[in-house]
């Protein structure tokens, strides 16, 4: 049996593309810090199809021990696709920004993503039709004001995915990696980055997509032999489209 990994599963963007693959036949590990939600989507894709596998893991992806252990715990499944939603944003001014939190983002968005990238790459590199999708922003190509931390850490996640999947075809490696880059999308991003408890997109964001979109969108990039998913900040248009970052091979001579 063949599994789909998404972190970050709970709500949002990670909760739409687990029904979306479920709804292709995918078996599906999902992980995130809320069981309860967790078990709750469970129960909705087996409604969906009896026959998947579904498997929940409780992890906070921001502890680095947690990080490893979580990898190590699904050692021995196959995992065709590998997708790290998990992550968060702030809306803040450097000089004022909370700095546990900021912590805390570092973390889950860079080293969290960073290591499981790693993990996966050395046991699926060579292994036919796996691809490793991680999920950046339109922040990581484009500096939001007040946002300038989180955008840093997303401007990380586009360039390093683009150079995975640069470097993977380099070697000649069966493994696909991509990355999917959304504008403002209804989710629980908004009230988490501003720590409010409640906040409603219809009326204040201009323009955004919904999660079931951007699972959609996810589906496309999936199927797609592109490396970068993303949408345009002004038409909102989703785009398919080669590495965007410059990237320049090695030689020894350089060394």
């Amino acid at each position: 049996m063949k599994y789909t990994v998404i972190t970050g599963a709970s709500s949002g963007i990670g909760y739409e593309t687990a029904l979306a693959f479920a709804s292709r036949g995918k078996n599906l590990i999902l992980v995130a810090r809320r069981t309860e939600e967790l078990e709750k989507l469970k129960s909705k894709l087996t409604e969906i199809n009896s026959e998947l596998d579904i498997i929940i893991r409780t992890v906070d992806l921001s502890v680095t021990a947690n990080v490893y252990e979580f990898y190590e715990s699904i050692r021995n499944y196959q995992i065709e696709t590998w997708i790290n939603n998990a992550g968060f944003g702030n809306f803040a001014s450097v000089g004022e920004q909370n700095l546990n939190k900021i912590e805390t983002m570092l973390h889950l968005n860079i080293e969290a993503l960073t290591i499981l990238s790693s993990l996966y790459v050395r046991d699926y590199a060579k292994v036919e039709e796996t691809q490793i999708i991680n999920v950046s922003s339109g922040g990581g190509y484009l500096i939001v004001a007040d946002a300038v931390t989180y955008c840093a850490t997303k401007f990380y996640v586009s360039a390093f995915t683009e150079g995975l999947a640069q470097e993977l075809k380099g070697n000649g490696a069966a493994l696909q990696a991509k990355v999917l880059a959304p504008a403002a999308t209804e989710t629980e991003f908004g009230k988490r980055s501003i720590d409010a408890d409640e906040f409603q997109y219809e009326g204040v964001v201009p323009k955004f997509h919904t999660a079931k979109e951007m699972a959609g969108f996810m589906l496309e990039l999936y199927d797609s032999t592109k490396v970068v998913g993303i949408v345009n900040g002004e038409t909102y248009e989703f785009q398919l489209r080669d590495p965007i970052y410059p990237y320049v091979t090695r030689t020894r001579k350089d060394a």
